[in-house]
């Protein structure tokens, strides 16, 4: 790597500790359990490969089935294990009204699988860098030209489309311009929509990186009532954050969160003094 990138990473890091001193002694303070994980998840390969095992059949996948189909046509380009965290993420929209934007159109195939997909009450959006792509507009198709990097055109654009229900992220892959897209357009995914990035290559991905920082809010504690916990904002409206090899999946929750509830049904306890137990935060802190 070069000596100026290497100075950009220390400007960098100096800025962040200018800017939340506090948080970054604290992300400094996990760097050992990160490095752990980081060292398992390295070395485990032997052990998660048990033997014996028989991979179940492979249940029907519409996406799959479409992507191995074309043979001529406009060009689909996709890493064919994302099919499978498509369909997981996104059956519950098949035949429903619902808006797709797709940032990347290239050429077009996509366009097509998305339709096929989701059905007539689909309206899709796409989002590229050139114009020659407004050619694949039609009834139910709008082709937006601009960069994905800049804020000012997500404003134009939900000044035209205030809402999506799913947003599949394949544009330019630069942490920039993901980081850019998230921030602009997940509040615009409407409760219950999914919010989707490919092509997250590389063990040091920035995005990765931005992603973990985006994930480590959903365990906040601020206790309310006894038992309960007060969500934050994040917690009240993101449901879940899926990785998957080379892929994100963000899915905003149906309704609002009011509360995390610990609740205790039953009558015999284990002979122990609860405050030893592993689910108080004090020592899931630790």
């Amino acid at each position: 790597m070069s000596l100026k990138k290497e100075f950009g990473k220390l400007a960098a890091l100096c800025a962040c500790f200018a800017r939340e001193p506090r948080l970054s002694f604290r992300l400094i303070g996990q760097l050992p359990r990160i490095i752990e994980g980081h060292a398992y998840a390295r070395d485990c390969a032997v052990a998660l490969d048990v033997k014996g095992t028989v991979a179940p059949p492979a249940s029907a996948n519409p996406l799959r089935t479409f992507f191995n189909e074309r043979r001529t046509g406009r060009g689909i380009d996709k890493w064919v294990h994302y099919f499978d965290i498509y369909h997981r993420h996104l059956a519950k929209f098949v035949g429903r009204e619902m808006s797709l934007l797709e940032i990347g159109v290239y050429s077009g195939g996509s366009l097509e699988m998305w339709r096929q997909y989701f059905g007539e009450r689909c309206r899709i959006h796409g989002v590229d860098l050139q114009e020659a792509c407004k050619v694949y507009e039609n009834e139910y198709t709008r082709i937006f030209v601009g960069d994905q990097a800049d804020p000012g055109f997500w404003n134009a654009f939900s000044r035209e489309v205030p809402f999506v229900d799913v947003l599949i992220d394949d544009g330019g892959h630069r942490v920039e311009q993901q980081i850019a897209t998230l921030e602009a357009m997940l509040p615009r995914v409407r409760p219950g929509g999914v919010y989707l990035c490919e092509d997250i290559h590389g063990i040091q991905n920035g995005f990765a990186a931005y992603l973990h920082g985006f994930v480590k809010p959903l365990n906040a504690i601020e206790h309310g009532a006894p038992g309960a916990v007060i969500p934050s904002p994040l917690q009240r409206w993101i449901g879940s954050v899926h990785l998957y090899p080379y892929v994100a999946v963000v899915e905003r929750s149906d309704a609002p969160v009011a509360s995390f509830d610990s609740v205790k049904h039953g009558t015999e306890w284990a002979p122990f003094n609860p405050g030893s137990s592993s689910r108080t935060p004090e020592t899931a802190a630790n």
